[in-house]
């Protein structure tokens, strides 16, 4: 796909290759192969995300970019297409509604086939018509899915993998009073625990829950004491992952996924009193 600038096209510069790579950063860039056609020039005009989705969209749907490809950093890939980082940033936002790209905290910016893209809107708006409804089904959905999880990890775990939940764990410890940094970590942790089973259905259907899960924590995040018994169990999880004990990891994930739950009723309680007394003003 071209995108050009009748003012710019014999002055601009060569196309860009967007894939993350040491070949790429060392290398002058470029996206065509010996004999394709040009895909990219250096954004020139107004609504620049949106040339920059349009781009990366086509690049994907040509499958120069396939999926579990990593984009450059923010700041790269800014400087490579001539546009501000915050363009960068509003172009990855509407490609990750598009469902073409999921950003993970601390690792980047990567390709995904968009599989999930259907189901996580199904579950987001399950949520949005009845909040109350959907808090307990997430729960139950955990319970059949995540255990298992844990114990397929433990088998086929590899060392990246591990790598991956002790700096997930140890961004945590860390982040006790920050809430934001402490709940991406929670979700970078399952999501790697996702990664190790190798299994892309079982990825994608815990991508596709991610909205939900975020949502679950920052309610129960205020929760006292919650993230500091979050904590317990999730090392207790990484203990038994870095053993290779499948049962252990599937007790272990278990007993973290009660404590979710009681946490998660103890955040809906402590909102019902109000409730409950506007209710009993409209009674008398």
């Amino acid at each position: 796909m071209l995108i050009t600038d009748s003012k710019t096209a014999d002055t601009a510069p060569n196309p860009l290759d967007l894939r993350y790579s040491s070949q790429t950063i060392a290398s002058s860039p470029r996206l065509a192969r010996a004999g394709e056609s040009l895909v990219y020039k250096v954004v020139r005009t107004s609504r620049l995300y949106e040339q920059i989705v349009q781009q990366i969209e086509a690049s994907v749907l040509d499958g120069t970019l396939k999926p579990g490809d990593q984009l450059p950093a923010e700041r790269e890939l800014a400087q490579r297409l001539g546009v501000s980082r915050t363009a960068v940033r509003e172009a990855v936002k509407a490609l990750r509604e598009k469902g073409l790209v999921e950003a993970y905290s601390g690792r980047g910016t990567f390709v995904t086939n968009g599989t999930s893209q259907a189901a996580r809107q199904s579950f987001d708006l399950m949520v949005k018509i009845g909040q109350q409804e959907g808090s307990p089904h997430l729960a139950e959905l955990r319970l059949i899915l995540e255990p298992g999880i844990a114990a397929l990890a433990a088998e086929r775990v590899k060392d990246e993998d591990v790598a991956a939940m002790r700096e997930a764990v140890a961004v945590m410890d860390r982040s006790q009073k920050d809430p934001e940094a402490y709940i991406e970590a929670d979700l970078d942790f399952h999501l790697a625990l996702a990664e190790a089973v190798a299994n892309p259905l079982i990825l994608s259907l815990i991508d596709s829950i991610v909205g939900l899960l975020r949502q679950q924590r920052i309610k129960i995040f205020n929760v006292e004491g919650g993230p500091q018994r979050g904590q317990v169990h999730h090392k207790r999880i990484l203990e038994a992952i870095e053993r290779r004990e499948p049962e252990s990891a599937r007790s272990a994930m278990r007993a973290h996924l009660e404590q979710v739950r009681q946490d998660s009723q103890a955040s809906s309680a402590s909102k019902a009193p109000g409730k409950h007394a506007q209710a009993g003003l409209k009674v008398t």
